[in-house]
């Protein structure tokens, strides 16, 4: 690709990336349950560092483990934005929130969330953001003037994480293979692709909200011309024989262009989540057609190996079951948060 033309794409890779300002206040109020507040939970987890801290209303709410902080206080402290870490059922907005997000705004503070309804689209939110001088970004909002797919070869290396399923791992084995990566010393970036994903990293773009015509030209601009050593972690969506999502893995796969993709799975899972009339592929066949379709755009596209979600497994049974993989397949099987991403790095390098 000549010179002129990388620098156009790398600026509209620039203009098209959801970006977001740290430091982040992360917004709890008083959620108690943990399973409505995992987005929250996922940023301090992977992204501590881009924390100032947690507003809650009470102290029995859901704890990241960050400092407590008044909005004043983390004002005071040079905030960049208030994050909305929690989620109610339907995608709603408490008062309690829309009244703190307004005062953020109005001094500020990027208002940043992931709710089914737009925070933009609330009158008095929006107003409070045009005085203050603050952005709100809906991360479910895809930007604007996205292309449509090249299939041109794009220098740089990537990995992507694709699943047998939907909600079983994929952004947590691709940013522990970051982190991997990056502690051995190798050029790594994790590169989001869902909403929480885009909190987490600071940056991406929702590839589920994307229009299906530019879904490749939309992974295009995710993972941009890099060096040649460098690896971008791409985090995966859906799964390519999901009865709903696959045509988001499917845009998502042939645009990443993968050098090497990694599976991931859930041990004991054996049917779509949601979808009971639905039995999961086999981990073989999963495989095959992911490179299948990544030797399209990319003839060298291997699997590095198998990343599962032990989770529901008795700890005694963990260890075997993840050798009988390994055996089967031929290739590294880990749980990436228990035993670390190291075994896959070394067959990737």
């Amino acid at each position: 690709m000549p010179a002129s033309e990388i620098q156009s794409t790398s600026k509209r890779a620039s203009n098209s990336v959801l970006t977001l300002k740290p430091p982040y206040l992360i917004y709890v109020g008083d959620e108690t349950r943990a399973t409505y507040a995992k987005t929250g939970a996922g940023i301090a987890y992977w992204r501590k560092d881009m924390c100032l801290g947690q507003f809650r209303n009470d102290v029995s709410a859901v704890d990241f483990g960050l400092p407590d902080l008044t909005l004043g206080e983390a004002l005071a402290q040079g905030a960049g934005s208030l994050v909305v870490g929690t989620a109610q059922i339907g995608g709603g907005i408490s008062e309690a929130l829309l009244k703190v997000a307004i005062e953020a705004a109005s001094n500020g503070m990027d208002i940043v969330a992931g709710l089914h309804r737009p925070l933009s689209s609330i009158e008095a939110l929006a107003q409070a953001a045009a005085e203050g001088g603050a952005r709100i970004i809906d991360v479910r909002v895809p930007p604007q003037d996205l292309p449509i797919g090249t299939g041109q070869k794009r220098l740089g290396k990537r990995l992507l994480t694709v699943g047998t399923d939907c909600a079983l791992g994929k952004k947590y084995t691709a940013l522990q293979i970051q982190k991997d990566m990056q502690a051995r010393g190798l050029k790594a970036t994790f590169r989001a692709s869902g909403q929480t994903g885009i909190m987490i990293a600071g940056s991406g773009i929702p590839i589920d909200a994307v229009v299906s015509d530019f879904l490749v030209g939309a992974a295009e601009l995710l993972s941009p011309e890099n060096d040649a050593d460098h690896w971008d972690v791409i985090e995966g969506q859906g799964a390519i024989f999901h009865p709903a999502y696959a045509p988001v893995s499917h845009g998502l796969l042939l645009g990443s262009q993968p050098d090497a993709i990694v599976v991931c799975h859930e041990a004991k899972r054996t049917h779509v989540s949601g979808w009971p009339d639905f039995e999961l592929p086999s981990i073989k066949n999963v495989i095959v057609k992911n490179l299948e379709l990544a030797r399209r755009v990319n003839p060298n596209a291997i699997c590095v190996g198998i990343s599962v979600n032990t989770s529901k497994l008795p700890a005694a049974e963990r260890e075997d079951y993840l050798k009988s993989l390994s055996d089967q397949y031929d290739l590294p099987c880990v749980d990436p948060i228990i035993d670390g991403t190291s075994s896959l790095i070394d067959k990737l390098v």
